[in-house]
């Protein structure tokens, strides 16, 4: 979705929001969260709040007049009504005859309303320097996460993973082979946007950075002769990312045309840009992912920029054996997360059992 069109649903949904969901929102842009994570955020709270109002558990008008007292009040059997609604409601899918959302949009729902129950209980301040209330309910409530073992998770991702030599023949293949398939309209999209879509495929897969950091790279954030970059990650914190010596050319090609390709002014300070109604613009999420999608799949196998950056973890680890050097990469606070690379990279496992 396109920044301003973005902005102006974030609008709209606040116009609808309680006063106090408007104060979280003020609050979460100096973390900062980005514009997208708080337009999910808001379109949980709209849906959690038509509940309240169609189950008669707030007796109001409308979703703006639904007073602190009724989150306060929520009982654990009131969230598991709701989650049980989620489950069991008719879809919203014209196209589809399947009740219930799934576990996931469940768990994200959930962890939407523990973000505002926890700065509702935790983080904002009255005029006595006291949060609003005390009781949280959504501390009460279990989500129930998909049973997987790492093994089985890693072998699912392990297909979708641009390993070794198939990183190099990726961006190859997008940059001398793909438009060949291509109508001479779809050929003319592609050329404008060729050098940066290889330079943002580039970058992802060989910093590991996370789409949202991409996204809000500027100019000032990128060191050529060095290879870093400067990212706010998760929580607000600053960090420089190394980035591997392959993508250089790439974003050496992009810089060279990104001034006049898209029209860009000294204001336009965004790293990344796309052209909208004839003026330039930092590129969305949104964008980059049917990218990433659209020349994956012609490749190989559609994948998601995320991917891509388990691509680079996976490639790292190989090469380092170091969980240590990977979750400093990643950006984790631990090396926990980054457990998942060691059941990809099992090659030595295998010989292992092979030699039985």
């Amino acid at each position: 979705m396109k920044r301003e069109l973005l902005l102006e649903k974030i609008e709209e949904l606040k116009a609808t929001m309680p006063w106090y969901v408007s104060e979280y929102y003020q609050s979460k842009l100096s973390v900062p969260y980005s514009f997208t994570t708080l337009y999910e955020y808001l379109k949980e709270y709209r849906r959690f709040f038509e509940w309240l109002l169609d189950s008669d558990i707030a007796n109001v008008a409308k979703i703006a007049d639904i007073p602190l007292e009724i989150l306060e009040k929520m009982t654990k059997k009131d969230m598991e009504a709701f989650v049980l609604y989620l489950r069991e409601r008719p879809s919203l899918n014209t196209y589809s005859t399947k009740n219930g959302v799934s576990q996931t949009t469940i768990n994200r729902t959930l962890s939407a309303l523990s973000s505002l129950y926890k700065y509702l209980t935790e983080e904002v301040e009255n005029d006595q320097g006291e949060p609003y209330f005390y009781r949280n309910v959504m501390k009460k409530v279990a989500t129930k996460k998909k049973k997987e073992t790492l093994s089985a998770r890693a072998e699912n991702i392990k297909q979708k993973l641009f390993l070794g030599d198939e990183t190099m023949e990726f961006l190859d293949y997008v940059a001398n082979e793909y438009e060949n398939k291509l109508s001479n309209r779809a050929k003319s999209s592609f050329r404008k946007n060729k050098e940066r879509d290889l330079a943002i495929m580039a970058l992802l897969l060989a910093s590991g950075v996370r789409l949202s950091e991409a996204v809000n790279l500027d100019l000032k954030d990128i060191n050529l002769n060095m290879m870093v970059i400067e990212v706010t990650r998760k929580g607000g914190k600053h960090d420089s990312v190394n980035v591997a010596g392959f993508a250089k050319p790439y974003l050496e090609d992009y810089l060279k045309i990104r001034k006049n390709r898209y029209k860009a002014k000294k204001q336009d300070v965004a790293l990344f840009l796309s052209e909208y109604r004839g003026l330039p613009n930092r590129i969305d999420a949104s964008s980059i992912e049917k990218m990433v999608g659209k020349y994956s799949q012609d490749f190989k196998v559609r994948v998601t920029p995320h991917k891509l950056r388990h691509t680079l973890a996976t490639r790292l680890y190989d090469a380092t054996k170091s969980q240590v050097l990977v979750s400093h990469q990643l950006g984790h606070a631990s090396t926990q997360v980054t457990d998942l690379y060691t059941h990809i990279v099992n090659d030595e496992q295998k010989n292992a059992l092979d030699n039985l």
